[in-house]
């Protein structure tokens, strides 16, 4: 009989992980990390479903032997390949049938097998219960340009707690801010992403965010995380204008013409009709500092607004000229800056 595990002792594990659902359940949402070995297709699922609710469970289980049963070879070569001496961390939707199935033809090829108590149901509550913990958070602030996500990332090369939102959504959370990204992940994977991040580093030193709107992109920030950032300490980031400038061009410069004027013309009424005219005819011309420029008067108008929300108290500053990111993640350390006393 495979070994059944509990939620942390599943992730703490070794070896592959392998979610047994169907490519749709997959694409939804699953475990960080997990390669996805459908027993079935999305439309074998939907048809052994079906069958289960119109005519009981034997048919559905002779219906789904009947679908697996041609590919059972292939399936075992699967196995054998992701697990190369390693065990086999296994789960479907429940922990029942699907994982079970595939645990008893790994153990007939002597496969070892771990499987997840509960399934990927089990797993999707313990996420939304880490989510209720009392993060210790603070945020980088600062206008569009400042390169916060890079100070985040420099920060994180020198061993401080840093969780890269944007990063984990592939957004960079403005109208301009999926071009050149991979594909959204769902919000259900987004959450399962941070949380894997949020465990990992614990509940010990803080853990450095940049302070986000509540989506990015189409990604939601969860509800607990969302409230524990309104009330976090926020250090704010300051550069020249025309160094957010050269970083907007470096950023986004070398993408598409056409979908950046389709994202300026999805913030045409809030940048105005002459701004955005300038700034379709500047990319039009590829003259991407005079598009950015008309970008930043809107954005920083918006951060403004946002920054306006939280108590003075709470802020502390921190200006970076014209430092390089590395330079930059140094000076905050040296610094010394604790949120709020600067």
């Amino acid at each position: 009989m495979p070994q059944r595990l509990g939620i942390e002792a599943f992730l703490q594990g070794q070896g592959p992980v392998l979610d047994v659902r169907s490519p749709a359940e997959f694409a939804q949402g699953h475990l960080p990390g997990a390669i996805n070995l459908p027993l079935f297709s999305d439309e074998e699922r939907a048809s052994v479903g079906t069958t289960y609710k119109t005519l009981g469970r034997q048919r559905a289980v002779d219906l789904g032997l009947g679908l697996i049963g041609p590919r059972l070879q292939a399936l075992g070569e699967q196995l054998r390949h992701h697990a190369r001496g390693h065990d086999l961390r296994l789960y479907c939707w429940r922990g029942g049938m699907r994982s079970g199935s595939v645990a008893w033809l790994a153990e007939l090829l002597d496969l070892r097998v771990l499987l997840l108590e509960g399934g990927y149901k089990a797993y999707r509550r313990w996420v939304l219960a880490q989510l209720e913990r009392p993060w210790p958070i603070q945020l980088l602030g600062g206008r569009t340009g400042c390169g916060k996500t890079e100070l985040l990332l420099a920060l994180q090369r020198r061993g401080t707690p840093v969780i890269d939102l944007e990063g984990l959504a592939h957004h960079r959370g403005s109208s301009f801010g999926g071009l050149g990204q991979p594909p959204q992940p769902s919000n259900e994977l987004f959450e399962n992403r941070l949380v894997a991040e949020l465990v990992a580093l614990g509940e010990g030193a803080p853990i450095w965010m940049e302070a986000e709107s509540a989506q990015i992109g189409r990604c939601r920030i969860p509800g607990p995380i969302w409230t524990l950032m309104q009330t976090a300490p926020v250090l704010e980031v300051n550069r020249p204008v025309s160094v957010r400038l050269e970083r907007l061009v470096a950023v986004y410069g070398t993408l598409d013409p056409a979908e950046l004027a389709e994202a300026t013309e999805r913030i045409s009424r809030r940048l105005g009709p002459q701004r955005t005219a300038i700034a379709l005819a500047a990319i039009g011309q590829g003259d991407w500092s005079l598009a950015a420029a008309q970008m930043l008067e809107y954005y920083d108008r918006c951060y403004d607004h946002e920054l306006a929300r939280r108590s003075l108290s709470q802020l502390g500053s921190l200006d970076l000229g014209a430092l390089e990111d590395d330079a930059a993640a140094e000076c905050l350390l040296a610094h010394g800056v604790e949120p709020g006393t600067a």
